[in-house]
C-alpha cells in the first residue's frame, strides 16, 4: 500500500467516525434547537470561611446566576455555609450589604441551608440566623455537599 492510499485510508476512518459521533449528537442538538425544554441546572454554592467579601460575592454570583438563567424557575441553588462562616449569617451580626443580598436570593427561590455540627459547635439554632436558612439535610456539611453532587449539582465556591 503506497503512503498516499494510506492516508486516504485513514481519512476516510476519521470521517465515517465523525459522521457516526455527528448523527449519535443528532437528537441533542435538534431538540435543543427546536426549543425543547432543558433540565434545569442544579447548582450548589459552598462557603466556610470567614471573609464577608468572599460571602457577599457568592451571594452576588448566585444573584446573577438566577438572573443569566432567566429567573428562579429555570435554576435549583442551594447554598451549604459551615464553619466559621456561621459568624457572617447571624441575623443580629449581619452587615446590611450581606442582608440585602441575601434576602435577594431567597425571594428568588434560592434554598440556604446551614452545617448542623457547625451550629451545634457555635452554640448557635436557627433562630439566631438570617431568615431563610434551614438546617442541612445530613448533619455534617460536607456529607451534605456530596450528596447533592451526587444528585447532578455543579460545585461552586467562590
Amino acid at each position: 500500500m503506497t503512503k498516499l492510499a494510506a492516508n486516504r485510508q485513514v481519512l476516510s476512518i476519521t470521517l465515517a467516525a465523525m459522521a457516526m459521533i455527528l448523527l449519535w449528537m443528532a437528537p441533542a442538538v435538534t431538540g435543543a434547537a427546536d426549543g425543547a425544554k432543558k433540565e434545569k441546572p442544579k447548582v450548589l454554592y459552598h462557603v466556610d470561611g470567614k471573609d464577608p467579601e468572599v460571602a457577599k460575592y457568592a451571594l452576588a454570583l448566585i444573584n446573577k446566576h438566577i438572573d443569566a438563567e432567566g429567573g428562579p424557575e429555570n435554576i435549583d441553588i442551594e447554598l451549604v455555609v459551615h464553619g466559621p462562616a456561621l459568624e457572617l449569617f447571624e441575623k443580629d451580626k449581619m452587615d446590611p450589604e450581606m442582608t440585602k443580598r441575601f434576602d435577594q436570593i431567597i425571594e428568588k427561590g434560592a434554598k440556604a441551608e446551614m452545617c448542623q455540627v457547625t451550629m451545634k459547635a457555635f452554640g448557635k439554632t436557627l433562630d439566631n440566623l438570617a431568615k431563610g436558612f434551614a438546617a442541612t439535610l445530613h448533619p455534617v456539611a460536607v456529607k451534605r455537599i456530596a450528596d447533592l453532587q451526587q444528585q447532578g449539582y455543579l460545585y461552586i465556591k467562590p
